[in-house]
């Protein structure tokens, strides 16, 4: 194919074709072929309606249909031809088309534009990727649930700035990852909901003068309704946006729960067993077992998070309509959407694998003085003491504790009583873990009780998402 040849898809205005620089900083092809699938169902059903409608006769429309479906299969079995000179992936199925059918094929491109078809190539990929993200988070969090159901009265240490905080239980701490996976999850729904228009028929940019309709096509691709204005449906790419900003949202989150299973399964925490499966070893150190997995998807969030500033940064200086610079959309969310899924299915794996020392937990939620607030809440409630004044006797207590290198628990009542003599007997039954867990039984508490019943609920409200 000559430089001349290279440029027929796109008109006679030009005289020679595009020099090789221009060519190389032109062409998509090299990435946006990933649209083929997309591209192809939506000529499709273009080609249809344009039939329907009486803009190209039957006989053509079922000559594109043919060639498209071989299209379809010569690009799903690696026999499909790829040329940079031909820019993108609509010029390249176009080209392919003309081959195989002849004139007929110079009749798709009736009533559209590259403009509008590459908006809906788009938009139907992000909404594809939406659905895989939502069936990825449902399944992720089913592993949570089933892990919660069976630590629900595992007691272990609830930390804050890392430090040992309040005893929480197993459950309780596997069930916040559930609500945070099910916002992901709202997120990428409610997204898909406000993407599911159809930018098709808009053409370049002002509409056509054919009688399209509009209605069918976006029937005939799933979408509720076409898109309402012309110059927004070709310009617009905030489906992108919205996707990474929830793919964003999602790999913080990911990267949250990477970072526990990292300091769990370190030898000084030992709360978690991970598989080998998501694990791996070391090339001169035998005895060690890395948590690979974890911090690979600990460190995904910085490709994730970068799509979401390039894209945003490509659409900031736009004027309407389209520009060539919105070329530059489709890298960075295919990427984030392939870190994002590998992710997904990293932490799923790990956390149906993984295998909790309930030993190791026990022992650490008596560390570090944990049911000191029990205590300060036991001196409000038996003894009416304000809580400022409770505080300050709990200090105290935590205070001679740790001068005896023991803790709360291990101090005599006469020790407790030196500190405020009204102190009696009962105190003890507050400073054992488990009833620490047991008291908090207000909702959305970390009692097993508490936990058992969020289980129940969300493993019932998952079957709805």
């Amino acid at each position: 194919m000559t430089k001349t040849d290279a440029n027929q898809m796109w008109g006679g205005r030009f005289a020679e074709g595009p020099d090789a620089i221009m060519e190389a900083i032109n062409a998509s092809i090299g990435f946006d072929r990933r649209l083929a699938a997309q591209d192809i169902e939506g000529s499709r059903a273009h080609a249809a309606m344009l039939s329907a409608q009486g803009i190209v006769t039957d006989k053509d429309a079922e000559a594109i249909r043919e060639g498209l479906l071989t299209i379809l299969s010569e690009i799903d079995s690696g026999e499909f031809q790829f040329s940079a000179a031909l820019e993108d992936i609509h010029m390249n199925v176009e080209s392919r088309l003309t081959q195989l059918v002849g004139a007929a094929a110079g009749r798709l491109h009736t009533a559209r534009s590259r403009n509008d078809q590459v908006a809906l190539d788009f938009r139907m990929w992000v909404r594809d990727q939406a659905d895989a993200a939502m069936a990825g988070l449902k399944s992720l969090i089913h592993a949570l649930l089933t892990q919660a159901e069976a630590g629900a009265d595992w007691v272990m240490p609830g930390f804050t700035h890392l430090q040992t905080a309040q005893p929480v239980t197993w459950g309780h701490h596997m069930m916040a990852y559930v609500e945070m996976f099910s916002r992901d999850h709202s997120r990428f729904a409610d997204a898909r909901r406000r993407m599911n228009e159809c930018p098709l028929g808009a053409a370049a940019l002002a509409g056509t003068s054919f009688p399209i309709d509009r209605d069918a096509t976006a029937q005939a691709l799933g979408f509720d309704r076409p898109t309402a204005n012309s110059l927004d449906s070709v310009s617009d790419r905030d489906f992108a946006l919205e996707f990474l900003a929830a793919a964003s949202i999602c790999a913080m989150h990911l990267s949250r729960f990477a970072e526990e299973l990292v300091i769990w399964s370190s030898a000084q925490f030992r709360f978690v067993r991970l598989s080998d499966r998501f694990s791996t070893g070391s090339s001169i150190m035998p005895q060690k077992k890395n948590p690979d997995a974890a911090e690979l998807i600990r460190a995904k969030i910085g490709r994730i998070f970068g799509a979401n500033v390039a894209l945003m940064t490509v659409m900031k200086g736009l004027p309407l309509a389209y520009s060539k610079d919105m070329q530059e959309d489709k890298e960075q969310v295919f990427d984030a959407a392939d870190n994002l899924m590998l992710a997904l299915a990293a932490m799923d794996g790990m956390v149906r694998d993984m295998e909790a020392n309930r030993d190791a937990l026990a022992a650490a939620a008596g560390s570090g003085f944990s049911t000191a607030t029990d205590l300060a809440d036991w001196l409000v409630r038996v003894l009416g003491l304000p809580f400022r004044e409770a505080h300050h006797v709990t200090g105290a207590l935590v205070a001679r504790a740790e001068q005896r290198d023991c803790d709360l628990p291990d101090l005599t009542l006469e020790e407790m009583q030196a500190v405020h003599p009204q102190i009696t007997e009962a105190v003890f039954g507050v400073l054992g873990v488990q009833n620490s867990v047991a008291s908090r039984m207000s909702y959305g508490g970390t009692a097993p009780q508490r936990v058992r019943e969020q289980v129940a609920a969300w493993t019932e409200r998952l079957s709805t998402l």
